[in-house]
């Protein structure tokens, strides 16, 4: 296939690159050109994002890119929408206007937590300006572009150093500045995803006619708590490093907006289809560190059982 992917300069599109690579004529952009295969769009500009993609005539189209920042996208709305939403409408319209099925990513902090475990067909109910960019951009999808695939994603890890901005590299930075104390929030439940197996799954179900909304998410139910012993476990840093829970009101200046307690998805359409390809997510977790912290995590950590692998 011929694949246009906007907005992959991220820890995802790193992924996706490195999966569809191998099958597929790619089309990769973003307004961060931070890789050789990549060039300037902002998709943000219709006429710019439309001069593109009609050059490049893809088979599908794939809307990656978004502010994944609570704290910025709260303090930042009218960008937030501009971005998580306004954009997928021009995507949409593109694939409308080319007959193509378009690809978004969604994200399981589209719910308000008050549930234990969230299903594909659970209503969404948006806490903050995020959620609601990102639900809004699911409807856009769902009303306008008859074959698309909406796939909702977890805690996610992947990029390594480089392009990782979320918890376990923010966990690692602080690990590699010699700290013997983490401090982790113990009432944030969620799922992990791996960008890898992530980037797995959905090349496997674009190849199919399934289209439709799908929690994709690592197997298994944890929390921040959990992850952060996990890793330590991984690393054979527990008789240097303490994983000390604190509640979110610890953190409650730097991360102010608003989450919801419980982000747990099931990956149940995908399971019913026999489509569900995800690991468990301690399973993913090991191969994230030997993935992508195997130099940058030796230095303090030279116990960690490290095994190349193929990320093709």
């Amino acid at each position: 296939m011929k694949i246009y992917l906007a907005g992959v300069g991220g820890m995802l599109g790193e992924a996706l690159h490195k999966v569809l690579a191998n099958k597929h004529e790619l089309m990769c952009s973003d307004i961060d050109v931070n890789e050789p295969w990549l060039q300037h769009c902002d998709f943000r500009n219709f006429a710019e994002y439309e001069k593109q993609v009609s050059a490049f005539e893809p088979s599908i189209l794939m809307h990656i890119g978004a502010h994944t920042c609570l704290e910025y996208c709260e303090t930042h709305p009218d960008d937030a929408y501009r971005t998580n939403t306004l954009s997928v409408e021009h995507a949409a319209t593109l694939a409308q206007a080319h007959g193509i099925p378009l690809v978004y990513i969604s994200t399981a902090g589209i719910f308000d937590g008050e549930k234990a475990l969230y299903d594909d067909w659970d209503q969404p109910r948006p806490l903050g300006a995020y959620a609601r960019a990102k639900y809004m951009g699911e409807i856009v999808v769902q009303t306008r572009v008859p074959k698309h695939y909406i796939f909702r994603a977890g805690w996610m890890m992947g990029g390594g150093p480089k392009k990782d901005k979320k918890f376990i590299n923010k966990l690692m930075v602080q690990l590699a500045k010699g700290v013997t104390e983490l401090k982790v929030v113990n009432d944030k439940l969620g799922t992990p995803t791996y960008t890898v197996d992530f980037a797995r799954n959905l090349a496997a179900m674009i190849e199919t006619p399934y289209y439709g909304l799908y929690n994709m998410v690592c197997g298994g139910e944890t929390g921040r708590l959990e992850v952060a012993q996990e890793m330590i476990r991984l690393l054979k840093l527990e008789e240097r490093v303490h994983v000390t829970a604190v509640g979110s009101d610890h953190f409650s200046q730097e991360y102010f907006a608003p989450r919801p307690a419980c982000e747990r998805l099931v990956n149940y359409k995908l399971k019913l289809r026999g489509m569900d390809l995800m690991q468990d997510w301690k399973v993913a977790l090991n191969d994230y560190l030997n993935d992508y912290f195997s130099d940058y995590a030796r230095p303090f950590a030279p116990e960690f059982e490290f095994v190349p692998r193929n990320l093709s």
